[in-house]
């Protein structure tokens, strides 16, 4: 888009401008850290936390329509951005006090019975901290009609267009198919020998069924509501990974992003969204964070151990190192300043100061397609986290389904090898007797796992977010484990906990942590929850545009 002009947008009463291929959570940035929105039940100060589309830290109103995505919208000329959940604005919210009235949570199921003359009242107060905005605006400006659909029909769909999912269609185009490659990236690199659908997300709808001569339907929609149908005979599932989140006290502060999130807010233009930033982890995830952000970097903190090439890039920089350290809490209110640690073999507290708390200890597959699919899955203790049982060649218990990459818990430096092999597997020629490919660890402990047991016995101060989506504090997850609930759907139907938008990419990981702990059980005897489509919140205005359109190739 070289040479295009600048899109100018209002946000608020303030005018703005997007750059060419700017998302307006990039435009917005260039102000500095954007405050967004506030929590719907607390209203504390939200901000950019994922950078990717799953969380709702970056919801903003966008010519009346709630909930739109500052990092998944591209702005037009004359579009009209709102903050969300505030007045006058996330910066002062009157509504803010709401977080100093109730220090321990509001209790929306059992508080406020009494007197019995107020619970109507109560009630109100409670259904109005319940959604994300208001309700889009009617009659404000004339509806848009959505774009004619996009339809498909092929002998394969490459979900994810990640090096995994690229390497695998250019082993099939190699051997003669055409796949079509399905990535969310509002800018995907090119697919050689493929057809590529960017800025697309689909769900299994409905459920595929493994028997005789079947085809799978991927129903979803291209950004922002165009409507995709695509029927395949064989679906790879390349969806890769995302970066996980972190209990301790004010882990929703503005700041506190993934590594994700720090990586989608670093601009084009090589600004940085924070000068002096924590760095949580010791694993290679932690050396990308370095390679992009050093001299921005004041000290990498991990839970456990720092691996020697952390250790050798982090000396390089002079960054200090805080191995086997405990995170108590992070202090600042409209953005983080500062955390407190311990260190877990004991020692006296001690504060860093920061502006920044990047997370790159845990990487978790995007396995929600997956759960959605039926496919059987196990816990993998070494990450912690729930893969899909795979045949050699790469297929998972769903026949026609495979899965390669990072959903699949395979090794960096395997990747060529399974996409190779599922490839083969795929065109008819399937190789035999071949050795599983090297995969995370299935077995051991997991060392998230013995910091959260640590962590339990420990007094504990501030808000510690079991689920920032719905404002779903830990003690209250811990509450309901004292009432007598057991494993995680019964919780999640209980706190609210993975309720969210986010459908519980980043709380439940953890919450399955801290009960197995609570229970005395192994993780995967919690359970998990029943993954429900969409893989993200869908416009039914895309749907509907599908309902009226003819059949074709095109749909139009």
């Amino acid at each position: 888009m070289a040479g295009a002009p600048e899109r100018r947008f209002f946000f608020g009463r303030a005018r703005r401008s997007a750059r060419p291929g700017e998302t307006l959570l990039d435009a917005l940035a260039r102000g500095g850290w954007p405050a967004l929105q506030r929590s719907i039940r607390y209203h504390r100060p939200r901000g950019p936390f994922c950078g990717v589309g799953y969380c709702t830290g970056c919801l903003v109103r966008v010519n009346g329509r709630p909930n739109v995505r500052a990092c998944r919208y591209v702005p037009t000329d004359g579009d009209r951005v709102a903050t969300e959940n505030s007045w006058p604005s996330p910066r002062f919210d009157v509504l803010g006090a709401i977080d100093f009235l109730f220090p321990h949570g509001i209790d929306t199921l059992h508080g406020f019975v009494r007197p019995r003359w107020a619970t109507r009242a109560y009630h109100r107060v409670v259904r109005r901290l319940a959604g994300y905005g208001a309700a889009p605006e009617v009659g404000r400006t004339p509806p848009t009609p959505p774009p004619p659909p996009v339809r498909r029909t092929v002998d394969v769909a490459i979900v994810g267009g990640g090096v995994a999912g690229r390497a695998v269609a250019a082993h099939l185009a190699h051997g003669g198919a055409h796949p079509l490659v399905v990535d969310r990236a509002l800018a995907p690199e090119p697919v050689a020998g493929g057809e590529l659908l960017a800025s697309t997300t689909v769900t299994f709808l409905p459920a595929p069924v493994g028997t005789g001569d079947h085809r799978f339907t991927l129903l979803g929609f291209e950004e922002p509501d165009r409507g995709v149908e695509v029927t395949a005979r064989t679906v790879v599932l390349a969806s890769g990974g995302y970066d996980a989140a972190l209990l301790f006290g004010g882990n929703d502060r503005p700041g506190v992003v993934t590594a994700d999130g720090a990586f989608a807010l670093c601009g084009r233009d090589g600004r940085r969204p924070f000068r002096r930033a924590v760095v949580v982890g010791g694993g290679d995830r932690v050396g990308e964070v370095l390679d992009r952000f050093g001299d921005a970097v004041a000290a990498v903190v991990a839970p456990g151990g720092i691996s020697p090439p952390v250790v050798r890039r982090a000396s390089d920089e002079g960054i200090p190192l805080y191995p086997r350290s405990r995170i108590r809490s992070a202090a600042g209110r409209g953005r983080v300043r500062s955390l407190t640690l311990e260190p877990r073999g004991g020692g006296a507290r001690f504060v860093l100061s920061c502006d920044a708390v990047v997370l790159a200890h845990r990487r978790l597959p995007t396995s929600q397609l997956l759960f959605q699919a039926g496919a059987r899955m196990e816990w993998r203790g070494g990450p912690g986290a729930y893969y899909p049982v795979l045949a050699p060649s790469g297929e998972t218990s769903v026949p026609g389904l495979y899965a390669v990459g990072d959903v699949a818990g395979i090794l960096a430096d395997a990747n060529e090898r399974a996409a190779e092999r599922v490839a083969a597997a795929v065109l008819g020629a399937p190789a035999s007797g071949e050795e599983p490919l090297p995969r995370v660890a299935l077995e051991g402990p997991n060392e998230l796992e013995g910091y959260y047991r640590e962590l339990a016995s420990l007094p504990r101060s501030g808000r510690w977010v079991a689920c920032a989506c719905e404002d779903v504090l830990l003690h209250e997850v811990e509450e309901a484990h004292a009432r007598g609930y057991r494993g995680i759907e019964v919780i999640k139907r209980y706190t609210g906990v993975g309720t969210g938008l986010c459908q519980g990419r980043y709380c439940l990981p953890d919450a399955l942590l801290v009960l197995s702990i609570l229970e005395g059980r192994p993780a995967p005897e919690v359970g998990y929850i029943t993954q429900r489509p969409p893989a993200v919140p869908t416009p039914l205005a895309a749907f509907a545009a599908m309902a009226d359109s003819p059949t074709g190739p095109e749909g139009a």
